[in-house]
């Protein structure tokens, strides 16, 4: 009876290992893949990256505009975005009746379940129309002083595109925050009501001090899903590989150029170009999740030494 025990469990130790491990090995296989693809255009070296000029004609590739595309979109978002999360996740965990809890969730939730493309075409029809119309105009009038809010208005713009991503995090960013409120233990809550904290005291002191690492945890990986959104911000930052100051102007990303113009590509330096793209976001992507794991390893080790105090 103890072999079959121990059989048994051996052999289910091997098989979740075999899933864990195949993680590594998809991961790998991307970078080595795109790696490969774009050996053509790698030679080129930094210049790939530093680079501002998109010319596939006189086959001359920089993607700078499309990587400062991506970072601004996605600051945008996180800008925007992380405070209206953490608000629907204190809400959800701390201070919503138990009556309008589930269905809250359930919408936050269904949220997330959205299509990107769905996201694109309402940003696309309905909101560029209306930020055109009436809230650009206001801005360039009243902080037109303001780099950022100068140049012409044209609807989509690289601000669209942030304001949309914002919205397409907030579902995600929300749940994980109210999974990380949730899981504070009811004595970091006692002992703060103890001590003769408010409620907003409590939150802000007890509860959120203790959440912080999966709060983080879910603001980059709300990053994540801004910087590599693709369908949405290709039909709403405007296309154009430019570096501008003014969120008001058209712009680009590395997801929306490999989408646009991978069709297009006729020869195999191109192709390269394309790929190596792929690589860089891929890159970025990768380092902001190293970045993230780390920031978490401190806090909860800075929180662990705390403790002993």
């Amino acid at each position: 009876m103890k072999r079959r025990r121990s059989g048994a469990d051996t052999a289910f130790k091997s098989m979740t290992l075999i899933f864990a491990s195949s993680a590594v090995v998809l991961s790998l296989i991307y970078f080595f893949e795109l790696y490969y693809g774009s050996t053509l255009t790698l030679k080129s070296g930094i210049s790939f990256v530093t680079g501002s000029t998109w010319d596939p004609n006189n086959q001359v590739f920089g993607v700078l505009p499309m990587l400062y595309g991506s970072l601004v979109t996605s600051a945008i978002a996180l800008i925007i975005g992380v405070p209206i999360s953490l608000g629907v996740a204190i809400f959800l965990s701390e201070i919503s009746p138990q009556v309008l809890r589930s269905p809250i969730s359930f919408v936050v939730e269904m949220l997330a379940a959205v299509p990107s493309v769905i996201y694109g075409l309402w940003g696309l029809f309905v909101l560029a129309p209306i930020l055109r119309t009436n809230v650009y105009p206001i801005l360039e009038s009243r902080l037109g002083f303001l780099p950022i809010f100068q140049g012409t208005i044209y609807g989509v713009s690289v601000l669209t595109a942030g304001i949309v991503l914002a919205i397409m995090i907030i579902p995600m960013v929300a749940s994980i925050s109210r999974d990380a409120l949730l899981a504070v233990p009811d004595s970091q809550r006692e002992a703060a009501y103890a001590l003769g904290a408010t409620r907003s005291e409590v939150i802000r002191m007890s509860v959120l001090s203790y959440a912080r690492s999966g709060v983080f945890a879910s603001i980059f990986l709300g990053f994540g899903r801004a910087f590599g959104e693709t369908m949405a911000v290709t039909m709403l930052i405007g296309n154009t590989p430019l570096i501008s100051a003014s969120l008001l102007s058209p712009g680009y990303s590395l997801a929306a150029l490999v989408a646009s113009e991978f069709t297009e590509a006729t020869t195999q330096v191109y192709i390269s170009a394309l790929i190596e793209a792929g690589l860089v976001l891929l890159v970025v992507s990768f380092i902001a999740n190293v970045v993230a794991r780390l920031l978490i390893r401190r806090l909860i080790r800075s929180r662990e030494a705390a403790s002993y105090l």
